[in-house]
């Protein structure tokens, strides 16, 4: 089998139909890029947990008057619920902090945006203790046992609100999962009209070739490449795409709160590990869709 034949006609078919080419290799690009972003949002949720796991508490926050008059929970009732709560069964550690310390926390997460930094003051933010529990089912015992206490305002699961959080990320990352599945079913209609385009316009090539002894898989060959051609192309185009989202929007939008620490940045590491599997998954589907339409809507 001579590479440069089938090469060339490859090249031919492509240019052919290049509106349909173009049309598919887009669409191929969209559907690879929404892809990616499920994945990188996928890598992001699981670096969130892996982060927050370790660092998940159970908040008790003081009243008004406690968070006031007692800066290092030396009295009663903070120091009476600070020695209750080590007591619980299951409790590994309890850390006061109080009112200045709670604004200087804030103002190094929100350091970012000034106008909220602006607005806050030390005296609007409640003293609280922290408590790190070795399992985290036993806040309902915990919440049962101190809610409504003299000097406690409430008592505060952060678990529920990175469940709420990871709840919104994943709804991000099934919507680009969906939105790429209905992509790639365009993509895969392109290819096959496409490829029974190619074939019918050179019906009467295809059969003087087999007329001479050409075997169909060396007719067919040609067909099947330029799928997998326009599907390396769109995945490329999709990369990119990544590429540019990270530097235009992602650096710059979400730049802050990574170096804060609040959400994981996504890293060049994160678009080479995505990116060789979007070329695989993109050539593979172009793969078995030409063949698959070569063996059943086309006869050569």
């Amino acid at each position: 089998m001579r590479a440069s034949f089938v090469f060339s006609e490859v090249i031919n078919g492509l240019r052919r139909n290049v509106t349909m080419t173009i049309a598919m290799i887009l669409t191929t690009a969209i559907s690879v890029g929404l892809l990616g972003g499920g994945l990188l949002a996928v890598r992001m949720i699981d670096k969130m947990q892996d982060t927050y796991q370790d660092q998940v508490e159970v908040v008790v926050f003081m009243t008004d008057d406690v968070s006031a008059n007692d800066t290092d929970c030396s009295s009663d009732p903070c120091a009476g619920i600070k020695s209750s709560l080590k007591a619980v069964q299951g409790v590994e550690q309890v850390t006061f902090e109080n009112r200045q310390e709670a604004y200087e926390n804030f103002n190094k997460v929100f350091q970012s945006q000034p106008e909220l930094r602006d607005v806050a003051r030390p005296e609007a933010m409640p003293a609280s203790l922290r408590v790190k529990l070795s399992d985290q089912a036993r806040f309902s015992q915990i919440q049962a046992q101190f809610q409504g206490k003299p000097g406690v305002d409430s008592v505060v699961d952060q678990a529920e609100y990175l469940q709420q959080m990871f709840s919104v990320l994943g709804g991000v990352r099934n919507g680009a999962f969906v939105i790429a599945l209905v992509q790639a079913m365009a993509a895969l209609l392109l290819i096959s009209n496409t490829i029974q385009l190619s074939a019918f316009t050179r019906r009467t090539e295809t059969g003087i070739m087999r007329l001479v002894g050409a075997t169909r898989w060396y007719t067919q060959l040609p067909f099947l490449l330029e799928a997998v051609v326009s599907g390396l192309v769109g995945a490329v185009l999709g990369i990119g795409g990544l590429i540019i989202a990270k530097l235009a929007f992602l650096d710059s939008v979400l730049g802050p709160l990574s170096r804060t620490g609040v959400i994981p940045a996504v890293e060049w590491g994160d678009i080479a590990f995505v990116s060789p599997i979007l070329l695989a998954i993109s050539m593979a589907i172009a793969a078995v869709t030409g063949y698959v339409t070569l063996r059943l809507y086309v006869r050569l």
